[in-house]
C-alpha cells in the first residue's frame, strides 16, 4: 500500500490573481454612482426653488407626522379639493412665485368704523320699514284706526319705539288694575304680529302717573302696577304671534320716567313703552345692564309733547 502511493503523481494547483489595471470597471461604478447622487441633489435643490411657499410649509409638516396627516389629512396635507385624504396640488406648479414688488398687496385693510357705521344705517332703514308697516296695519284696520292717537311711534336712540297712552276717558287698562281692555288687546295683537319681521328684540317698560296708588295695601304701589301692567301687555304681545324670545328686558317704572313733566298727573303719563332695539341698545343691556336708559321720553321733541297733550285733550 505504501508502495502505491509513492507512484502516485504529485499535482500542484496554482491559482493566479489577476488584479484590474487602469481598464478595469469597478471606479466606474462608483463614479456612476456619485453621478446619480449630484443629480438627486441639483434635482431636489430645483424642485424647492420652484415650489410655493404653501407647499413647503405643507410638506415640512408632512415629514414632521407624515402617519398622522396621511391618515387624518388637514393641516400639512396640502390644499388639494381629492377626496382622498392627504392630498395636494400638484408640486410642479409655480403659483405664487413673483418678485416681491411687482404684484399689488391684496392684503383687505377694514375699516371697523365704517363697518359698524354700515351696520346701523342698515338697521335703521329695516326700523322706519317696521314702522311704516305697523302704521300701515293701524290705518287699514278699521277697529284700530279710531284708537291711532293712543299710539305714538318715533325712532329714538335706541331704537323702534312704540308708545301705548291713556287718553282722558279712554285708558287702556281698567283703574287701578292690570286688566286690559279690548280695544288694548286689539292693538298689542296687532303689533306682536308685525315684531317678528325683524330680528331685534324688544325692551317693555309700563308706566303710570304720579297719582298715588289708592289701594289700601301699602305693599302694592304704583311700581308693582306698572310692572303687571308691562307684563300682561307683554302675554297679549306673545298671543298675537310674537315670538316669546324676543323679548329681552320687562320693567314697571312708576312714575319715574313722565311723558308730560309739566304735567305729571297728566293722563299721557300711563301708557306702555315697546322698544324695538337697535344692535347698540341690545348689547349695552346684555354687556352691562346699568348702561342703557330703559325709556327714552326725557329725549322727546316738542312737536311729539304738543301731539301727545293735544291727543290727551
Amino acid at each position: 500500500m505504501s508502495e502505491d502511493l509513492s507512484q502516485r503523481p504529485i499535482v500542484i494547483k496554482r491559482i493566479k490573481k489577476v488584479v484590474g489595471g487602469h481598464h478595469g470597471g469597478a471606479w466606474k461604478i462608483a463614479y456612476a454612482d456619485f453621478v446619480t447622487a449630484m443629480m438627486a441633489f441639483f434635482l431636489l435643490m430645483w424642485l424647492l426653488g420652484s415650489t410655493a411657499q404653501g407647499d413647503l410649509e405643507g410638506i415640512a409638516e408632512y415629514f414632521k407626522t407624515p402617519l398622522k396627516v396621511a391618515l387624518a389629512g388637514g393641516s400639512g396635507s396640502g390644499d388639494s379639493s381629492s377626496v382622498i385624504q392627504g392630498g395636494g396640488e400638484d408640486l410642479t406648479r409655480r403659483t405664487g412665485q413673483v418678485k416681491k414688488g411687482t404684484v399689488e398687496d391684496k392684503n383687505k385693510i377694514i375699516n371697523l368704523e365704517a363697518a359698524r357705521a354700515e351696520r346701523e344705517r342698515r338697521e335703521l332703514i329695516t326700523l322706519n320699514k317696521l314702522k311704516g308697516k305697523i302704521e300701515k296695519a293701524i290705518e287699514a284696520n278699521p277697529a284700530l284706526n279710531k284708537f291711532k292717537n293712543q299710539l305714538l311711534v318715533d325712532i329714538t336712540t335706541d331704537g323702534l319705539r312704540i308708545q301705548i297712552v291713556d287718553i282722558q276717558n279712554r285708558p287702556m287698562f281698567a283703574s287701578g288694575s292690570a286688566a286690559l281692555q279690548p280695544y288694548t288687546r286689539a292693538i298689542l295683537h296687532e303689533i306682536g304680529k308685525s315684531l317678528n319681521d325683524v330680528k331685534n328684540k324688544i325692551n317693555l317698560a309700563g308706566h303710570t302717573d304720579a297719582r298715588p296708588y289708592s289701594s289700601g295695601d301699602k305693599s302694592y304701589s304704583n311700581w308693582e302696577l306698572s310692572a303687571d301692567r308691562a307684563n300682561a301687555s307683554r302675554r297679549e304681545l306673545i298671543a298675537g304671534g310674537m315670538s316669546p324670545e324676543k323679548v329681552l328686558r320687562v320693567v314697571g317704572l312708576s312714575s319715574a320716567v313722565l311723558f308730560d313733566k309739566n304735567d305729571p298727573l297728566n293722563p299721557i303719563n300711563r301708557r306702555i313703552s315697546i322698544i324695538v332695539m337697535n344692535e347698540k341698545a341690545e348689547q349695552a343691556i346684555t354687556e352691562d345692564p346699568q348702561s342703557i336708559t330703559v325709556d327714552n321720553s326725557d329725549k322727546l321733541t316738542k312737536e311729539s309733547l304738543s301731539h301727545a297733550n293735544a291727543v290727551s285733550q
